[in-house]
């Protein structure tokens, strides 16, 4: 399965026929998990539209070289940083010699002179301008300073001829492209993580809720998302964000983080509930603010519903990670939650050292083993709670 998760890819588009084939192109790069941005040049968009671009990548495509929208109106550079690999297709013989003689006069070329990222182009041109002493050269020059290079492919051509000049496929750039990178351990996989606190209306002005910093959760997300994972987040009000290459739900109750994991949850292969959901909720929170009037005030409160519950409970669930924060009974306690909610794996704590630290220990509980997780940051902790649940999740599959 073709993966770049979290990949971000500048597509450079030249003015040549074959520019039709980059929306196809694109799609397979989205598909893949990347986060895809274009450039064009102004003869590519004869041939193929920028707003067909941008509606398949999903973001605005950039046409000049002096960017007014940009910081500094200096889109090229930001572009150039932004970018894990620019790929050039179509590569013309045109842009080609440019780019083989470091010119800078549009943007395709000045971003390649200012990125670090690696480059690679995808010829595409008549057989006889590719067999053409000139282009062979400059094609030499390019691969010397580093540049990849994708084809050209052999077949019938635009003009009419047939021979070696064509661009490769679109499904061939896109293997390619994926190839130049390391998938990470988690790659592939769809990560639906719950964090942080729910606060729950007791009036316009109070709410009741649970102590958590959102640390944890975010960690997790941060760290599975390093490992190539594709990975939402469905947050309670907390101080922390989410990396851009995360997919961050915020919710504020307990309901609205049950409707939100519901709505995700029948794709993701890997459900982790971290977040300190209130158990009850006022069961009629005041439309106005209560004032100070009674000596004593009396609330009613009602179950929340249950959300690590609800999708262990699912017709092909995913797999089930649980919490306990425990204040007694650590592993006793930890153990009763795992079966009750019929979890595949919990990470068990207590709850009053992990309040305001950075640091973080844990026992890990399956119904087939225990395992200590020692003391240490929360994204170290993090890093090996998913290798946990990676073990006993193979160890579940190769026994089912």
């Amino acid at each position: 399965m073709l993966s770049l998760t979290n990949k971000r890819i500048l597509l450079g588009i030249s003015g040549g026929i074959a520019a039709y084939k980059c929306g196809e192109l694109t799609r397979l790069f989205v598909k893949a998990g990347a986060q895809v941005r274009v450039a064009m040049t102004k003869a590519s968009t004869e041939f193929i539209t920028p707003l067909t671009m941008q509606a398949l990548s999903g973001n605005r495509v950039a046409l000049d070289l002096l960017d007014h929208e940009a910081e500094g109106a200096m889109g090229h550079i930001e572009l150039a940083r932004w970018a894990d690999l620019i790929l050039i297709a179509p590569a013309t013989a045109d842009f080609i010699s440019r780019t083989a003689h470091g010119n800078a006069n549009d943007l395709l070329t000045a971003l390649i002179l200012a990125t670090s990222a690696p480059v690679a182009i995808a010829p595409a041109m008549n057989q006889g301008m590719w067999g053409d002493k000139t282009t062979q050269s400059n094609v030499k020059k390019l691969e010397e300073k580093g540049f990849l290079l994708f084809g050209p492919a052999e077949g019938d051509q635009a003009c009419g001829d047939v021979g070696i000049g064509r661009m490769a496929e679109p499904i061939e750039i896109a293997t390619k492209s994926a190839s130049l990178f390391d998938k990470g351990s988690l790659a592939g996989l769809n990560f639906l993580i719950t964090g942080g606190p729910t606060l729950e209306a007791i009036d316009p002005v109070r709410f009741i809720t649970n102590h958590s910093s959102g640390k944890m959760a975010y960690a997790l997300a941060d760290e599975a998302s390093a490992a190539g994972a594709k990975v939402t987040l469905v947050s309670g009000p907390v101080n922390v964000r989410a990396s851009n290459l995360i997919s961050q739900i915020d919710v504020t109750s307990a309901c609205q983080m049950h409707e939100a994991v519901m709505e995700c949850v029948a794709s993701a292969d890997i459900f982790i509930g971290v977040a300190a959901v209130a158990d009850y909720r006022p069961a009629f929170p005041a439309k106005q603010k209560i004032k100070k009037v009674e000596e004593e005030l009396t609330l009613r409160f009602v179950k929340n519903p249950d959300i690590i519950s609800d999708v262990a409970s699912i017709e092909n669930k995913p797999f089930v990670v649980g919490f306990a924060a425990e204040t007694n009974s650590v592993i006793e306690n930890g153990k009763r939650k795992l079966d009750s909610k019929k979890l595949d794996l919990i990470f068990a704590n207590n709850a009053t050292e992990t309040f305001d630290s950075d640091v973080i220990s844990a026992i890990a509980i399956s119904s087939h083993f225990e395992q200590e997780i020692l003391p240490g940051n929360k994204n170290s902790v993090a890093r090996e709670m998913l290798q946990i649940i990676c073990d006993v999740m193979e160890k579940k599959n190769n026994t089912a």
